[in-house]
């Protein structure tokens, strides 16, 4: 970014001189980790987001032939969860793969996942941006209560650099890529010695311009670059925190409440990885005081924001410690704006 930045302000410098135009501004790691609680992310393919002269991946196009690169995340990770479960492909009854992109319109991903797994049935992708995971797992958890499946495989390929603008001071640092995945199942087809029962659902979402990306294929029509920066993640940052903040406090309170739960009672708040200062300030709203890193885990610092996946990487990183009852909160907050979450309650078998 900088070498870019340094490069385009001297091209620029009568143009920046005169104020025609404003110069790129720089970034370093101190207002990266101040800005985000960002300190590295895992990204598919480095090479060419580090080429100044190119900056972004670099994932040339796979035959149609070939797994796709959200096929191919989106099956470790499922393979992962089987395990987890101790289930294989053939207990599997559909497949959903919902993220905050799919590099293709169709054939749907979740169906070349359940074909690479041997699934039967069926599957299908669903994009909800940054809830996408929980909003995933409401589908699952509604088609298990309503008898249209015994066992839900949700994935989450999180393949997000590709829509980043690394020319962006605010945003260049945001996003990894990363696959999680979640198998959601009856209650009496449990095999695992411990699992986490899902109470409730409960989703809202309210229109908003703060958090955008245009890329679409209506952009063929345009007749515009349908790769500027418009088109490509960018937000309004300070507005996204001053409204997203109070709303999911509110939203997580009243779920809680009616289940007639206190917020002190939940052990873990396994929340939205987007920004630590947010997190914080919402712990703060729910609990009435700052929260400890146990109370409300953080996997930024290693992860970076992986869009919907960020949420589910907390969850999996610190339940080991829940004992029989102990409550929790999965909740994601992000564009649209769309909140989900999820009251779990920890058994043992």
């Amino acid at each position: 970014l900088n070498e870019n930045a340094d490069r385009f302000n001297a091209d620029h410098a009568q143009a920046i001189e005169s104020g025609e135009i404003q110069p790129l501004a720089k970034s370093d790691a101190d207002f990266i980790t101040k800005a985000s609680g960002i300190k590295q992310r895992y990204v598919y393919e480095k090479e060419g987001i580090l080429d100044i002269n190119r900056m972004r991946p670099n994932l040339p196009p796979r035959s149609e032939n070939e797994l796709s690169y959200q096929a191919e995340m989106a099956v470790k990770a499922a393979k992962a969860a089987l395990a987890d479960a101790h289930k294989t492909g053939a207990d599997i009854d559909a497949v959903i793969v919902s993220c905050a992109y799919t590099e293709r319109a169709y054939p749907a991903i979740a169906i070349e996942v359940q074909e690479q797994l041997g699934i039967t049935g069926f599957g299908f992708d669903m994009l909800v941006a940054c809830s996408a995971a929980t909003f995933g797992l409401h589908r699952a958890y509604e088609m298990i209560r309503s008898g249209s499946a015994k066992a839900v495989l949700v994935v989450n390929p999180e393949l997000v650099t590709p829509q980043l603008n690394y020319a962006d001071r605010d945003s260049h640092f945001i996003f990894g890529d990363v696959a999680t995945a979640v198998i959601v199942e009856a209650e009496d087809t449990v095999t695992a010695p411990q699992y986490f029962k899902i109470l409730s659902t409960k989703a809202v979402t309210q229109f908003s311009n703060n958090i955008r990306s245009n890329f679409g294929h209506l952009s063929r029509a345009n007749d515009t670059d349908v790769f500027a920066a418009n088109n490509l993640f960018h937000q309004e940052g300070r507005k996204v925190f001053k409204e997203v903040c109070p709303m999911a406090a509110q939203h997580m309170t009243e779920h809680l409440a009616a289940h007639e739960i206190d917020n002190q009672q939940v052990k873990r708040w396994f929340l939205h990885q987007a920004n630590l200062n947010m997190n914080l300030l919402i712990a703060k709203k729910l609990l009435g005081r700052l929260a400890t890193n146990e109370e409300a885990p953080t996997i930024l610092d290693e992860f970076g924001n992986t869009a919907s996946a960020g949420s589910i990487i907390a969850f999996n990183r610190h339940n080991k410690d829940f004992n029989n009852g102990d409550i929790g909160m999965i909740c994601s907050f992000g564009a649209g704006y769309s909140i989900g979450s999820l009251v779990v309650e920890c058994v043992y078998k």
